[in-house]
């Protein structure tokens, strides 16, 4: 009995599927990995790693110098408290009159997501220290249900903290001369830093889609650093 070349076809199609889908989800997958962007300026080092047999220049990226702020605790936190931490940043003040509340209500949406990940930290710098002390920041950080430790609300030297943001984070800070009250002129963004304090995304907090956007590429940050971290267990 001759089997129509129709129904050939599609035995043949059915058996090859399975094997097929395993080598795109094993093989394949591995190489479609794309890690995030790395912010900041850079630089090529003298140093060099081996790719396929061809030694490629290794990179130096911009980092985050460590720092020590009070947080609403009145207690002095570490920039990285951990090597292994992933961070979210912002810059924000208590007496803020635009955007800063939304800025933190995003922020907590983030923190909400992740707390219950041990990986991930957030840290809300004031840039107004000389009205935000550690008490007026506890009361504004009970808003958010913000946890020392998980998410601190940090304050200290204002010159120290808008070298931070400029040399640092690599956004704005600085008193807004022309108004009457005070004022400060500070980003938006809100920051991710991986856990070797290179900037890995900058989130416009105005922007729910963005907002959204931190939130999966957090997912992909911690599948790089697990990565690594197996890798050198190897």
């Amino acid at each position: 009995m001759k089997i129509p070349i129709k129904k050939v076809l599609i035995l043949v199609a059915i058996l090859a599927l399975p094997g097929f889908l395993y080598y795109l989800l094993k093989e394949k997958g591995k190489n479609r990995y794309k890690p995030l962007a790395i912010y900041g300026p850079k630089q090529v080092a003298k140093t060099f790693h081996t790719w396929h047999g061809k030694q490629i220049p290794d990179t130096i990226y911009h980092t985050i110098s460590d720092f020590k702020l009070l947080n609403q605790d009145s207690i002095a936190v570490s920039f990285p408290a951990d090597t292994n931490k992933i961070y979210v940043v912002n810059f924000f003040f208590t007496r803020c009159p635009s955007f800063c509340r939304n800025m933190n209500n995003e922020m907590q949406r983030v923190a909400e997501r992740y707390k219950k990940n041990d990986f991930l930290r957030f840290l809300s710098i004031t840039v107004d220290p000389d009205y935000d002390t550690p008490s007026v920041l506890k009361k504004y950080a009970a808003q958010f249900g913000a946890s020392s430790g998980k998410w601190d609300f940090l304050t200290g030297n204002q010159q120290q903290i808008f070298g931070l943001a400029h040399d640092g984070f690599l956004v704005d800070a600085l008193t807004h001369t022309l108004s009457a009250s005070p004022n400060y002129i500070h980003s938006p963004m809100l920051i991710l830093v991986d856990p070797h304090k290179r900037i890995r995304g900058y989130y416009d907090s105005n922007s729910k889609e963005q907002v959204d956007q931190l939130i999966d590429e957090i997912k992909v940050l911690i599948v790089e650093e697990l990565r690594q971290i197996r890798a050198a267990e190897m």
